[in-house]
């Protein structure tokens, strides 16, 4: 299994503190989101039904002509690659390294690119993927810039897939408006910005007829009944997503600012997540660690990622490790 965040109960084993004495900043989901709806006892009971409401609400949330809800995101990385035979595949890295790792285990050929590289590659392509914003960096792609892409992809059967999990908030960013056209596919998380991880859901926004390839491939009651149910109060509540995003956005400038204070400026991130460039990223995350603070390691970049806390005794907690970690990470800097 790849290297993820949020393996809360391996570090509680690792360094012996309590599972309950951690703050975890490891993964970038929200903290924190909304007050969860009573569950019908028929959506336990039953088969899950696509004739809920679910699907016309997501599309409205989204702006999307034709969607497919999945077990998260996840299942849709696993399952799109099932869709071609021998392609030629692009993946702007660094990223999320389950794309490769799926594209790979169905045979394709695939190839990580900077950003600057795509232009000669693409030529040469049959599938360009691009996580946007990027994970871990948080690098956004302007559409206009993405769409070119994609036309170039689509004259000759290609696809562009946009997997836009962190995108929530900043939708100006989102190729949805634009997913019904043949060959773009976008990949949406429902856990991350509604803070609900654990129900497992996200939506493939694409042309209806590869959603129908997909979703033979997935099988019937790919989300569960409970999950719809809860997903589908929340995607219609307005004001609730905008409070979300508008304590998200602050938040991520919060914790910009906290960690350029403590030493750490960031160097990418979004609304959900910092993103950290430094030689002495291991020692660091090592030192939060022993206090019970988990952040994202990245050892092959010199690099950490920080999600963000749920309240004030999480900043505050986190304040004070940096301040802690300071010293001793500045003395590790002098040694030669």
């Amino acid at each position: 299994m790849l290297e993820h965040g949020g393996r809360l109960r391996a570090a509680a084993q690792r360094y012996g503190i309590p599972l309950e004495d951690w703050l975890d900043l490891s993964t970038g989901v929200a903290p924190y989101g909304w007050d969860l709806p009573v569950v019908p006892g028929a959506a336990w009971a039953r088969l899950p039904e696509a004739d809920d409401g679910l699907e016309q609400a997501a599309r409205d949330y989204y702006g999307a002509v034709s969607l497919l809800p999945v077990a998260g995101s996840q299942a849709a990385i696993q399952t799109l690659p099932r869709l071609r035979r021998n392609a030629s595949v692009g993946i702007i890295a660094p990223t999320y390294a389950e794309h490769a790792a799926a594209w790979r285990r169905e045979g394709h050929r695939v190839t990580k690119l900077s950003e600057g590289s795509v232009h000669r590659a693409l030529p040469h392509l049959d599938v360009l993927l691009v996580v946007n914003p990027n994970n871990p960096t948080g690098r956004l792609i302007e559409p206009a810039r993405l769409l070119d892409w994609h036309n170039e992809l689509a004259e000759r059967g290609g696809w562009l897939v946009v997997d836009e999990a962190f995108i929530d908030c900043t939708p100006e960013h989102s190729l949805a408006a634009y997913s019904d056209m043949p060959g773009l596919i976008v990949l949406r998380s429902f856990g991350k910005f509604f803070g609900l991880a654990g129900l497992r859901l996200g939506f493939v926004l694409a042309a209806q007829a590869l959603l129908d390839e997909l979703e033979a491939l997935l099988g019937p009651w790919a989300v569960s009944g409970p999950a719809r149910s809860v997903a589908l109060s929340l995607l219609v509540d307005g004001e609730g997503q905008r409070r979300q995003r508008e304590r998200l956005l602050a938040d991520g400038e919060r914790l910009k600012a906290l960690l350029r204070d403590g030493g750490l400026p960031s160097t990418g991130g979004s609304s959900l997540f910092q993103f950290c460039c430094t030689r002495r990223a291991v020692p660091c995350a090592e030192l939060l660690a022993r206090r019970g603070i988990l952040v994202r390691l990245f050892a092959e970049l010199d690099s950490l990622r920080f999600g963000l806390p749920a309240d004030e005794c999480g900043w505050l907690r986190l304040e004070q490790g940096l301040l802690e970690c300071a010293p001793m990470l500045a003395n590790l800097e002098e040694t030669p």
